[in-house]
This record gives structure tokens, C-alpha cells and sequence, in this order.
């Protein structure tokens, strides 16, 4: 059962930052409602996201939810009820740095036929003012090469390597 229509309590967003998505749009934090604005659509402009229920979104989102810590924010087009862009920041607990919190960034997607409007700069911005509201000594994300440019637009300056090792396809639920 969802706690609350929000992943997370808005008042958690600069209201300087989210005003800056242009008129007829809102810059909020996700909701349990957002599946049938099509929110894993806008996903699959990123990346393979299979096929996802509204059931399936329901229960991941009450996960998160549970677990606190993560951050979804969605700009939503409100003339056509419709997310339009999306990103998300995971704040994870260390035993570092006097047990310090670390944000990650991850999933920053515009749909197709919307960018140029300034909304992934907008909500990279919202997401690393999250971070710092919460905390977090850093805020680090891994992308690809050619993305490499918009992040340094950002503020993100490049640093380390990312490695990665996908589980087998049995593993994923």
C-alpha cells in the first residue's frame, strides 16, 4: 500500500531550481499515479527498461518508498499529463568519512522531442541540491563518453573510472 501519492516530500526541492521548467510544466517529485503519465516510456529514451506493469511500478515504488533515500524528481508537461523528463539521485549510508552519505546520480533522461527546454541541466541541478540538503559529502554519477560535456556543464568535473559487471539474465527479477 502507498504511504503517500510522493516518493518523497516536495519540501525537499529549492523552489528557485524547480521554477526554472518553463510555463505548463512542474518540476515534482515522482508519483505512485505517474505510471499511467507515462513514465517508463520516457525511461525507454534512455535505455531497455522491459516490459514494466503498473503493478510492477507500484510495488518498486512503495520499495523505495520503505527504504527511503531515493530520490526520483520528473518534470511533467501539464498540458498534454504527460513526463516529459526525469532523474534520480540514491543516497547511500557509508562507514567513510566519519560515516558520510554519498549521492548518486542516475537516470537522467528527456523524451524525444523535448530537449533543448533546459530540463536535465535543471534536474541535474535539483538533484545535487538534494544531495546537499541530505547530506552528502559528494555527489558522483557515471556516463558515457559523449555525455561527458553536458555533466561538466553541470558542474561535475571528471574523475576515476567506472567499471561494471552485469549479472546473467536469470539473475533479473
Amino acid at each position: 500500500m502507498v504511504m503517500s501519492n510522493s516518493l518523497f516530500s516536495n519540501t525537499v526541492l529549492d523552489p528557485s531550481i524547480a521554477s526554472l521548467v518553463p510555463a505548463n510544466h512542474v518540476l515534482r517529485p515522482l508519483e505512485a499515479t505517474d505510471f499511467r503519465k507515462g513514465f517508463i516510456d520516457c525511461l525507454s529514451n534512455l535505455t531497455i527498461t522491459g516490459q514494466v506493469s503498473e503493478q510492477m511500478f507500484v510495488e518498486s515504488f512503495e520499495e523505495m518508498q520503505r527504504a527511503g533515500g531515493y530520490f526520483v524528481i520528473v518534470v511533467e508537461d501539464l498540458q498534454a499529463e504527460a513526463i516529459v523528463a526525469s532523474g534520480t539521485l540514491v543516497v547511500e549510508q557509508k562507514f567513510l568519512r566519519a560515516c558520510g552519505r554519498v549521492g548518486h546520480v542516475e537516470d537522467i533522461v528527456v523524451a524525444k522531442g523535448q530537449q533543448g527546454k533546459r530540463f536535465g541541466v535543471t534536474i541535474v541541478k535539483q538533484l545535487v541540491q538534494i544531495a546537499n540538503v541530505m547530506g552528502c559529502y559528494k555527489t558522483i554519477l557515471d556516463c558515457d563518453a559523449e555525455n561527458v560535456a553536458f555533466y561538466e556543464k553541470c558542474g561535475m568535473q571528471k574523475k576515476a573510472v567506472q567499471m561494471a559487471l552485469y549479472a546473467p539474465e536469470a539473475a533479473h527479477k
